[in-house]
């Protein structure tokens, strides 16, 4: 038996045919809740489940399978060595020429041993860079494509590469010191640093975050081979229980009997606006014939600009929207994506949708502005704000994927509440930027009321005041 259900979504096709429908011997039609939630501590994770008895026509029944979607290649990366190989890869990675890994290097080396990058099994020797920088896919055996928007690279110094000499594997040291990998069949080539910038952002003006922190003073050479990583990453920050890997995700979601998910991307507070969005998703997939769709709530978790709120203020703020109520745990996952976040607009949106597939999702909400940010040296936006949604509709490499473009919400004033923009009515609505909340807490001033939830504004007023509280206990120096 299968089923047909039509979409009027903005994809690549009219109509995007669902999964098979999946004989189950079980049908979950309550919600328990266990007494723990799964993956170590996440609090943002309740699992619904059923033990009562059902009877035989409910076992007759036919349930959709919540392995939505292939992940890129077919196989879902997996770069972790066998627990019993670990120490002798350890000695192996000590006897080799090494490579001092930054914060965002082990960022990356996170993102690809989890397989968020799959079918990419290490960082990009040169074909595959090309091919990223120029065409934002990578080509496959097969001669199909899978979506590729962002060069995944690791660069070395002269000095570097000079001890690395003939040798045809390094070994990766960490930025606490400890070894946390090996790169083999290595290949080294030429870093044009103006060329990969021009490309990824659209420009080379000063002031862009990730190449201030990434690209500028890194080294003139980019090595790239097939990664070995020596044991899961931590962080030991308090929030690895937040980390689930595409695997783990995967897993979470068969378990709940999901029949759709959809992914959330953001790197700032969750408040009423953001709510209403995620909700009325819910809302329209509900009305295509699912029946329990899952969002995933999916902040990013890598390098982030100075200005962003923090990610463990940011979680403990999206903990706070659950507890409230204003977003359902029963049917929300919140987990922690690990990539770094390059600001790059409709070239780094590809890229969030990418992983998303890899994660299991098979809808990608997009709104205004995705991976956008300020023009660094005028006054107006880097990007077109409709300019990314538009380029997912196209993205080589996406096709399997649905987009759901939201509509705009903004503070309706005469509501008092967070809403649909109503053009009509234009004057009655109060539209609230991440700049203009930031400026709300930093000041202690509350922003109207429906904004955002209660306790996860004081959230934020609490972080804004803490850095207040430091910054006056800070010595002056005299002249």
């Amino acid at each position: 038996m299968s089923l047909t259900i039509k979409l009027q979504l903005l994809s690549h096709n009219n109509h995007y045919h669902a999964n098979k429908l999946i004989k189950n011997k079980t049908f979950c039609n309550k919600t328990n809740f266990l007494p723990k939630p799964i993956f170590g501590n996440n609090p943002l994770i309740i699992t619904k489940c059923s033990n009562k008895k059902v009877n035989r026509r409910m076992q007759e029944s036919f349930m959709i399978k919540s392995s939505l979607i292939e992940p890129d290649g077919g196989v879902l990366v997996d770069l972790v060595v066998p627990e019993n190989q670990r120490d002798s890869k350890v000695l192996e990675a000590k006897s080799l020429p090494n490579v001092k890994l930054t914060k965002v290097d082990f960022e990356w080396v996170h993102v690809i041993c989890e397989g968020w990058a799959s079918p990419l099994k290490g960082f990009m020797r040169e074909n595959e860079y090309l091919q990223s920088l120029h065409f934002n896919s990578l080509r496959l055996n097969d001669g199909s494509f899978v979506n590729m928007s962002l060069p995944i690279v690791l660069s070395i110094d002269d000095e570097t590469k000079e001890i690395i000499g003939s040798s045809s594997n390094v070994g990766l040291i960490g930025p606490n010191g400890d070894y946390v990998g090996i790169l083999r069949s290595i290949e080294i080539y030429k870093h044009n640093k103006e060329e990969r910038i021009a490309r990824t952002w659209g420009t080379t003006a000063p002031g862009l975050p990730y190449v201030e922190e990434a690209i500028a003073s890194s080294g003139n050479w980019l090595i790239g081979g097939d990664l070995e990583v020596l044991k899961s990453i931590k962080y030991n920050d308090g929030l690895d229980n937040y980390r689930l890997s595409p695997k783990q995700l995967r897993e979470e979601f068969d378990r709940r009997k999901a029949d759709a998910v959809f992914a959330f991307q953001l790197r700032n507070p969750v408040h009423n606006g953001h709510a209403l969005l995620m909700n009325d998703t819910r809302q329209r997939l509900l009305d295509m014939g699912y029946k329990n769709p899952i969002l995933l709530l999916h902040p990013l978790g890598g390098f982030t600009k100075v200005d962003d709120v923090p990610l463990d203020v940011r979680m403990e703020q999206h903990s706070k929207v659950l507890e409230d109520g204003v977003l359902d745990p029963e049917t929300t996952i919140v987990a922690i994506f690990p990539s770094p976040m390059h600001y790059a607009g409709p070239t780094e949106v590809q890229w969030h949708a990418k992983a998303r597939i890899n994660a299991g999702a098979n809808f990608y909400i997009v709104g205004r502005d995705p991976a956008g940010m300020s023009h660094p040296t005028e006054k107006r936006d880097l990007y077109d704000p409709d300019h990314g949604k538009k380029v997912l509709s196209m993205a080589p490499g996406l096709e399997k994927l649905n987009i759901l473009p939201f509509r705009v919400a903004a503070y309706d004033t005469k509501a008092n509440k967070m809403a649909f923009f109503d053009p009509s009515r234009s004057q009655d609505f109060l539209f609230i930027s991440g700049t203009k909340m930031r400026s709300y807490a930093k000041s202690g001033e509350n922003p109207p009321d429906g904004f955002m939830c209660p306790s996860g504004w004081k959230v934020l007023v609490n972080y804004y005041e803490s850095l207040q509280t430091e910054a006056s206990q800070q010595p002056v120096l005299s002249s």
